[in-house]
């Protein structure tokens, strides 16, 4: 906004964001007094370019910026970035990249060769930092020539003669991060970092790929790949079987896996990002589980375990509600215990049952401890 201040434009306080969009993405816009609107996207999970257009024309007079991830929150790499910059930039807005995604980017592309002007690099997941409990939110703008001095400054600092003041506090970012972010890409080297970004966008289309009879994949490109995740659509199971999304992630559980990304961005879906990190075994164990869990969902469809009484309504399964004298059920104790193979030896217990999310989130206690618990 400062930069569009400079040019005699400070009335321009509209930002374009696609619905595919993170939630983080408007709250940004908001928090510095920007008015958000939402473009629609197609049913291939694009933007859709007819809405932008529209939009753009329509407020032309106070557009600022189109806040766009790439690839986007579907997964899917868009095939007319180009184009939905050149527009914004043709109705005098800018173009930011959310760089969530930067690691199906690295080595391959860069966002201001497609037309991005400004671009935050988060250093979790690309850049070898855990998302952690809702962060490290830390990671380097980048920006275009004639951005660069509408930068964030600080005087106390170091970073002084900047037209914007201070924005954080440490200016120069967590001290305890960065440095391991700097050591990966020094130990990586360019052509490390590139292999990795290789290596998620085909470990995303190898597990879209090997599920695609079991699972379909939501969005994907025209050439019928995705990009570093994909979206399994999982909605069609519940009319069939009464089993929803959550029930194949609590079932996961069992199998000895954490859940992806339930139901985001889309409801009663998995979201999955094996990034580089996974081994091919570890995929294919991933595959394995998720094979054996639509089996499963089969036996429901066919009748041969009830709708509310089946290893996924029942998931995750405790070694102690296995082992119990009184078994109820309608699905044998191994059948609940989610023994897969080769792999039986090492299986995962939970350590607790199936929770009832709803009743949590309704009915909040506090877990402090009394005062008297202090004295000595």
């Amino acid at each position: 906004m400062a930069w569009h201040e400079s040019q005699g434009q400070s009335h321009r306080d509209i930002c374009l964001i696609p619905s595919s969009a993170h939630g983080t993405n408007p709250a940004s816009a908001q928090m510095v007094g920007m008015q958000v609107v939402v473009t629609s996207c197609d049913d291939n999970g694009n933007v859709d370019l007819d809405d932008l257009r529209a939009k753009c024309e329509q407020h032309k007079n106070r557009l600022a910026c189109v806040m766009i991830t790439y690839p986007s929150t579907h997964g899917v790499f868009e095939m007319q970035v180009k184009e939905l910059c050149a527009t914004v930039h043709e109705h005098g807005g800018r173009v930011y990249i959310d760089g969530a995604n930067m690691n199906a980017l690295v080595g391959v592309a860069a966002p201001g060769e497609f037309g991005g002007d400004v671009s935050h690099l988060n250093l979790h997941k690309t850049f070898c930092i855990p998302h952690g409990g809702g962060g490290p939110g830390v990671g380097p703008v980048c920006v275009v020539e004639d951005l660069v001095p509408f930068l964030p400054g600080h005087a106390a600092g170091g970073i002084k003669g900047h037209a914007v003041g201070a924005v954080s506090a440490a200016p120069l970012g967590n001290a305890a991060v960065l440095p391991i972010s700097w050591m990966y890409c020094r130990m990586m080297g360019a052509e490390g970092l590139t292999l990795a970004t290789e290596t998620a966008i085909l470990s995303a289309n190898y597990i879209s790929a090997r599920l695609r009879d079991h699972y379909p994949t939501l969005y994907a490109s025209e050439n019928g790949h995705v990009a570093h995740e994909c979206i399994l659509d999982l909605r069609p199971l519940k009319e069939a079987s009464g089993v929803t999304a959550e029930d194949v992630a609590k079932r996961l559980i069992d199998y000895g896996f954490h859940a992806p990304t339930l139901s985001f961005p889309v409801a009663g879906t998995l979201m999955v990002e094996p990034t580089e990190s996974e081994t091919l075994d570890e995929l294919d164990r991933f595959v394995a589980a998720m094979i054996a869990i639509r089996e499963e969902i089969r036996r429901i469809e066919r009748g041969e375990w009830p709708q509310d009484d089946n290893p996924l309504k029942h998931a995750p399964h405790t070694a102690a509600a296995l082992m119990k004298d009184e078994w109820t059920h309608a699905y044998t104790r191994q059948a609940g215990a989610a023994l897969l193979g080769e792999r039986q030896h090492a299986k995962y217990w939970p350590p607790i049952g199936r929770v009832d999310n709803v009743y949590g989130d309704r009915n909040l206690f506090c877990s402090c401890v009394p005062i008297s618990a202090y004295d000595e």
